[in-house]
């Protein structure tokens, strides 16, 4: 397999979100600029927007694991809960 990186843009995202249908998977990916963890409401401001079919979609999951698995094996363990991420900028 033959990469063609020609048209490939670069996105930055920090937050992320799925909805699924029968047919497909769709990941939402923007950023949130709030300077205040604590905030109660804030604003993400969505960029873009893969959608995939299942079989694509467990591709990814897939892939993104192994990926994870060998992150943490090699920096520690990442914490999703926000509450225990705020103030910790390592992960």
């Amino acid at each position: 397999m033959t990469w063609n990186d020609a048209n490939m843009k670069t996105s930055y995202a920090n937050v992320v979100n799925v909805v699924s249908s029968r047919e497909e998977m769709t990941i939402f990916f923007g950023t949130n600029q709030s300077w205040n963890a604590n905030d109660k409401e804030f604003i993400v401001n969505l960029s873009d927007r893969l959608i995939l079919n299942p079989h694509a979609a467990k591709r990814l999951l897939s892939l993104l694991s192994a990926v994870v698995k060998e992150y943490e094996n090699r920096y520690g363990a990442v914490n999703i809960d926000p509450a225990a991420r705020a103030g910790n900028s390592q992960h």
